[in-house]
């Protein structure tokens, strides 16, 4: 198995965050694994991604020309890496700020209102986690246990009190994933 993500949005919708919990869990889960984050100088409101891969054998570049599946937070994003989903992937976007939705008809499109499902549950900091149930119900790569475990290690230990709540999120996120329809 080799999944190949792209996380994509603007600086501060914790793109980088969910990332790396992807790939803390991925190492939990005794798998190699690769995080190359990338954003501009401006950090919160600019653009960021970050490209994950998780592999059952050694990875030989972190680098990616095209991915599984794209997971992507704002109009610039989906521009910019809608092209780079291979046939038969998935883009897993959330529609709010989205103008030009995507329009390919070789991959998989599903949606997901994070920032809607993240102000149902009265903060909008579980948004990434949200999105990141999405794809874990779409590809569930990685078991729960490891997921936690992720958290666990990827969050400052004075968060850990949060853990439940994001775990929370990552289920409603799992629930509300739709199927896109152009």
């Amino acid at each position: 198995m080799k999944e190949e993500i792209i996380i994509a949005g603007f600086g501060g919708q914790g793109v980088l965050s969910m990332g790396k919990i992807v790939a803390y869990s991925g190492v939990m889960q005794n798998q190699e694994v690769s995080w190359m984050p990338s954003y501009g100088p401006e950090m919160r409101g600019g653009t960021a991604n970050v490209t994950v891969i998780i592999s059952d054998n050694r990875i030989s570049s972190p680098i990616v020309h095209e991915c599984d599946t794209a997971i992507i937070l704002n109009q610039q994003s989906l521009d910019k890496f809608e092209s780079l989903v291979k046939p038969g992937g998935i883009l897993l976007f959330d529609p709010n700020g989205i103008i030009n939705p995507p329009t390919r008809t070789d991959i998989n499109i599903y949606t997901i209102e994070g920032a809607e499902e993240a102000a149902k549950m009265g903060n909008p900091r579980t948004f990434n986690m949200i999105v990141l149930g999405a794809y874990l119900k779409l590809k569930p790569i990685i078991k729960d246990n490891n997921v936690e475990k992720g958290l666990k290690k990827s969050l400052p230990q004075r968060h850990h009190a949060l853990i439940p709540m994001n775990l929370e999120a990552i289920n409603v996120g799992r629930e509300k994933v739709k199927e896109y329809k152009l």
